[in-house]
């Protein structure tokens, strides 16, 4: 989340009156995130947040606000976009679609202990078994042939070690991505996305998972492998720590158990998820856009990640 599109109270006084949510008190922009422009809003009858869309359109949004309305209606701890007095979730401000949703309660953690881990494990599964039945298919927009279309943009601005490792990686990708093995997978929607400042909790309790708007159909287990490489690492070498990838796994086992093909793909899988956030981090790094609040982040943790996720073993399963 970001800033693009800047908004006043006073842009917003008249436009949130298509919303049963009173009349608008505050209104202040979200600096984390990259690719929209948010804002907490704050209104007579509730806590929420605005978002404006900055590349997503009209056509392809209804597929995430529909699986967040979706998987929340199934008992996953997610926001509730609101429809507006004509029943629609979208609406255009300052010319681009954007929707309010309500705000979870509680804070991001950012230092997270097992326990913290099992809580997103579990509702990590709960999510996929959830969405398993949403009627909507959308692919993974970031996927294997965003990787490929993103990788000669990128590899002018790497060294040459890097080069090498990206071209290397790339290639690994392309053949696992063709093996039996990998199209056994189960998959569904996903979130994409579940990294720790997409994570809400209130104390103990996790109060829920935000920001769906890198949601696609892809395999469960890019999720689960995207999500444990931010909640299980040392944030300086991004090495796995065992006891957190135990709770995290663990947890969303007792909830939906990986078949054995996912077992196997586990390694590869870390792999892939460590590549689609080093490549988009390239990507915002070297070629960004022009934000209010927008701090591009390091595209070099993800390097780490990925090199490491090669060199050294995983905990096992």
């Amino acid at each position: 989340m970001a800033v693009f599109t800047p908004v006043t109270l006073d842009d917003i006084a008249q436009w949130a009156t298509q919303y049963d949510i009173g009349r608008v008190l505050a209104l202040k922009g979200i600096s984390s995130g990259i690719e929209n422009s948010n804002f907490f809003l704050s209104a007579e009858r509730g806590e929420y947040v605005l978002t404006i869309f900055e590349k997503l359109g009209f056509d392809q949004l209804p597929f995430y606000l529909k699986l967040m309305r979706h998987v929340a209606e199934r008992g996953v701890a997610a926001p509730l976009p609101l429809a507006n007095r004509d029943g629609e979730l979208l609406a255009t401000l300052h010319g681009k679609p954007a929707c309010v949703v309500t705000r979870l309660e509680g804070a991001c953690q950012m230092a997270p202990h097992p326990a913290h881990c099992a809580e997103v494990g579990a509702m990590l599964a709960r999510l996929h078994l959830a969405a398993a039945d949403f009627p909507i298919r959308q692919p993974n927009l970031r996927g294997l042939d965003w990787w490929n279309e993103t990788t000669p943009v990128v590899l002018p601005y790497l060294p040459d070690a890097g080069q090498h490792l990206l071209r290397a990686e790339m290639h690994f990708q392309e053949a696992f991505a063709t093996s039996e093995a990998y199209h056994r997978l189960p998959r569904g929607p996903i979130h994409a996305d579940l990294f720790r400042n997409n994570v809400m909790f209130d104390g103990k309790r996790l109060t829920g998972f935000f920001d769906f708007y890198f949601a696609g159909v892809d395999t469960w287990l890019f999720d689960v492998a995207v999500t444990v490489n931010d909640w299980c690492i040392d944030e300086t070498s991004g090495a796995l720590d065992p006891a957190r990838v135990r709770a995290l796994v663990g947890a969303y086992h007792a909830v939906r158990p990986f078949t054995d093909d996912e077992s196997a793909s586990w390694r590869p899988m870390l792999r892939a998820g460590a590549l689609r956030f080093w490549l988009s981090r390239l990507y915002d790094f070297h070629l960004p856009r022009d934000a209010q609040m927008l701090t591009p982040h390091d595209p070099g943790h993800f390097e780490r990640i990925l090199r490491e996720r090669i060199a050294k073993p995983v905990p096992p399963l």
